[in-house]
């Protein structure tokens, strides 16, 4: 009878262990949300990217022995990365530059607009504050 403690280590969970640590050297917060990248004219890019990805291993002992000697296995991994858009920042104004194909309905669209839409907020509130305290003075 196979001993199925914690101490020993079955060949395919250090298969499923080996895939999953490949991955996330693959995958890793940095590819999501890329470096800021600074240009000479004082303008910071940030890149946003879509990450998938997907993985699978398996495997099993095969004739009378039972200590792992008689195992067959394998794993494979796939990572599919799609740029999104880039964060602008310049003079403390923040845009987003979409990469990818235009949105196709009405909340892809609003989502896209809402950096522009906060944009143009923020100057009318500051245009109204510099109004009033001009009627106060």
């Amino acid at each position: 009878m196979m001993d199925n403690t914690m101490d020993q280590k079955h060949p395919v969970s250090e298969l499923m262990r080996s895939t999953i640590e490949k991955i996330h050297e693959l995958v890793d917060t940095n590819v999501i949300v890329g470096q800021p990248i600074h240009t000479p004219d004082g303008v910071t890019l940030i890149p946003i990217s879509r990450v998938n990805f997907g993985f699978g291993s398996g495997g099993g002992d095969y004739g009378k022995s039972m200590k792992g000697e008689n195992f067959g296995g394998g794993g494979g991994a796939g990572v599919k990365i799609d740029p999104v858009a880039f964060l602008t920042i310049k003079d403390g104004v923040t845009r987003v530059l979409p990469v990818a194909v235009p949105p196709v309905s009405a909340v892809d669209r609003i989502v896209d607009m809402a950096p522009d839409l906060m944009d143009k907020v923020e100057k009318f509130l500051d245009k109204k504050k510099a109004e009033k305290e001009q009627e106060v003075l």
